[in-house]
């Protein structure tokens, strides 16, 4: 049976999009549970699972920079398809009880950051703590007074017995995590003979002591009509001031326009890497 190892524990964001990817795709796999996102691909490399579901970018956090970092410096993980997550907080209890007795309000500094001004508004005066995640938040409700509450997925709450309070509490409802599935491939000598997929990903080293480098390869990519969908710097680590970018493109300009351009980019880099072209699915 094949693995998907995933970032835990159980009852993250991360478990219940791997499991939604489960039930959509109809395939038989087994979950894997790391502490990080390091083991993941990691073990994604060592091909002790067979891919690996990782967060790469929150709409309202921004980007992950480890999953970007460890993509970059790999020449055998490659992106197999693209997931889009809805982030949707509920605030759980042991009991429906009165909610306006609730004193103490758990959860990761980022729900309640996502969460503040329904906090301000519906609980004032309650105590908020941070914990080292949504998952470890319902643990510590599940074993402790009626009057605290976890903000977590609805899965994590379930899974330590506590039930809904209140959903969907995000203050902005436009709140999405987008996962890469990653897989091990070894960088085809010809990656780009084919764009079968909705996106392209490359990252490459661009000579920045030169005016206008950058300006320059996205010229190359805007007179061929390739539109990005995103673009991210990331330190090299080579020397002060040195960068690498990450593209992601749309492959709807067509297998020439899209091959000229990218050819035409790697003419201008220190180095060009095909990270994988790959379908693009909306939970």
């Amino acid at each position: 049976m094949k693995k998907l190892g995933i970032l835990g524990p159980r009852g993250t964001h991360s478990e219940e999009a791997a499991l939604w990817l489960k039930k959509f795709l109809r395939e038989d796999f087994k979950l894997e549970i790391f502490t990080d996102i390091f083991d993941v691909l990691a073990a994604v490399k060592e091909k002790t699972v067979e891919s690996g579901l990782v967060p790469v970018e929150n709409s309202l956090e921004g980007s992950i920079n480890i999953t970007l970092d460890i993509l970059a410096r790999s020449d055998t993980l490659t992106v197999s398809r693209e997931l889009v997550w809805p982030v949707k907080n509920f605030l759980m209890t042991k009991s429906l009880t009165d909610s306006q007795k609730i004193k103490k309000i758990f959860s990761h500094s980022q729900p309640l950051a996502q969460c503040r001004k329904f906090l301000q508004k519906n609980f004032p005066e309650a105590e908020i703590v941070a914990t080292s995640s949504t998952a470890r938040a319902a643990e510590i409700v599940s074993a402790a007074k009626d009057d605290f509450a976890a903000i977590c997925p609805e899965r994590a709450g379930k899974l330590n017995g506590l039930i809904v309070a209140a959903k969907n509490i995000q203050d902005n409802p436009n709140n999405f995590t987008r996962f890469f599935e990653i897989i091990y491939r070894p960088r085809d000598a010809k990656p780009f003979e084919t764009f079968d997929g909705d996106k392209i990903l490359i990252i490459c080293q661009i000579d920045g002591s030169k005016a206008g480098s950058l300006c320059s390869v996205l010229e190359e990519f805007a007179k061929r009509g390739v539109n990005l969908t995103r673009i991210e710097s990331r330190p090299a680590r080579t020397i002060l001031g040195a960068y690498i970018f990450f593209f992601e493109l749309e492959t709807d300009a067509g297998d020439e326009n899209l091959r000229e351009s990218i050819r035409a980019v790697y003419e201008k880099s220190i180095w060009l890497k095909n990270l994988g072209v790959f379908p693009v699915i909306n939970a």
